[in-house]
């Protein structure tokens, strides 16, 4: 099931699924189910999942009319798939060194000359290494722990059509075309994935290219998902690919690239588990965006930077429409930020 937020004309917020071009009004027939958030919890109440719980009201909506799904994303009425609602948390983070081609990109940031044989390795190399040898247990088991990183709350997160910022400090952007798994602990605080949607995770590779030790601060940037949150895509092998245009011109084309677990050197239960064993992970009403990572980014090669303007198109095999965000580069201000005593 395909399934969006939307603005109707009167600005309301609503719930709607995907039938191919034509998008149906959920909230229309079922006013509760106003947003993902809630039809999640509704459905839980049911002891139903997510798209099995839709299935009737999906069908009644497509009684009362279709809407044209085109006409939506051009007027930019697509909200993110999902988002904070009152007195809910959101949390965005993410895994690196999780694709089988990533690891040469981001050992050759975080060292000056390519590693030889004899040569100590660098620590994202190492991170690779354990990954390849211990991301996939067998049996059940817990296995090697990957890399995680904080990204914001729900203020960051972007939806289509809304701009990706580069902030006055920066020097540059960069594009991470990747799979967005999305989950919400239901009120027993059990974790539940409810799909995944194509995500943007915007950092800054020139801050973190500097030294590996500000990839933190280098993660604490906007990002952007959807337009659609898939709840049965195979997190298998899904060909993404990502282009950047800038004044109607191709600048950029990263080719296909391969995500899922067929392309990773951890399963997707392992990643999980490790995000999840925290138990302030697992705090009842909270939302989760997770990104996956991806394995090639523009930066390593580029000779050019983000301007204001360019526009960024991921788009990803089974996940619908594309996601297209235009970047928004605030002028450049060295000042500090001054506190004042409380």
């Amino acid at each position: 099931m395909r399934l969006i937020q939307f603005l109707e004309e009167t600005g309301e917020s609503c719930l709607g699924c995907v039938l191919e071009d034509r998008v149906v009004n959920i909230t229309a027939v079922e006013p509760a189910l106003g947003d993902i958030c809630l039809a999640f919890h509704a459905a839980r109440e049911a002891g139903a999942r997510l798209d099995e719980f839709l299935l009737p009201h999906v069908a009644e909506a497509r009684q009362r009319g279709l809407l044209d799904y085109a006409r939506l994303l051009v007027e930019q009425r697509v909200l993110a798939p999902i988002a904070e609602p009152p007195l809910a948390r959101l949390l965005v983070s993410g895994t690196g060194l999780t694709h089988l081609g990533s690891a040469r990109q981001r050992d050759s940031m975080h060292s000056e000359t390519a590693q030889v044989s004899d040569q100590p390795k660098t620590d994202s190399q190492k991170m690779f290494d354990w990954g390849l040898a211990g991301g996939r247990p067998a049996g059940g088991g817990r296995g090697i722990a990957p890399e995680w990183f904080y990204k914001g709350d729900g203020r960051i997160l972007r939806g289509p059509g809304q701009p990706l910022e580069i902030p006055a400090f920066a020097d540059d952007g960069g594009e991470e075309p990747e799979l967005v798994g999305i989950y919400i602990v239901d009120f027993q605080g059990i974790p539940c994935r409810l799909g995944f949607a194509q995500g943007n995770e915007w950092s800054d590779h020139r801050t973190e290219k500097l030294n590996y030790l500000y990839l933190a601060p280098s993660k604490l940037r906007t990002c952007s998902m959807g337009p659609e949150l898939v709840t049965d895509l195979a997190f298998d092998d899904v060909a993404l690919r990502c282009r950047v245009l800038r004044n109607g011109a191709e600048i950029y084309h990263s080719g296909e690239l391969r995500s899922g677990e067929r392309n990773m050197c951890y399963s997707l239960a392992n990643l999980e588990d490790h995000h999840f064993k925290f138990p302030q992970h697992r705090q009842p009403g909270d939302i989760h965006v997770h990104f996956f990572g991806t394995s090639r980014l523009s930066f390593p090669g580029r000779t050019w930077s983000y301007a204001e303007g360019d526009i960024i198109e991921v788009s990803a095999d089974g996940l619908g429409a594309p996601l297209r965000n235009p970047v928004r580069r605030a002028p450049r201000d060295d000042c500090p930020v001054r506190v004042e005593r409380g």
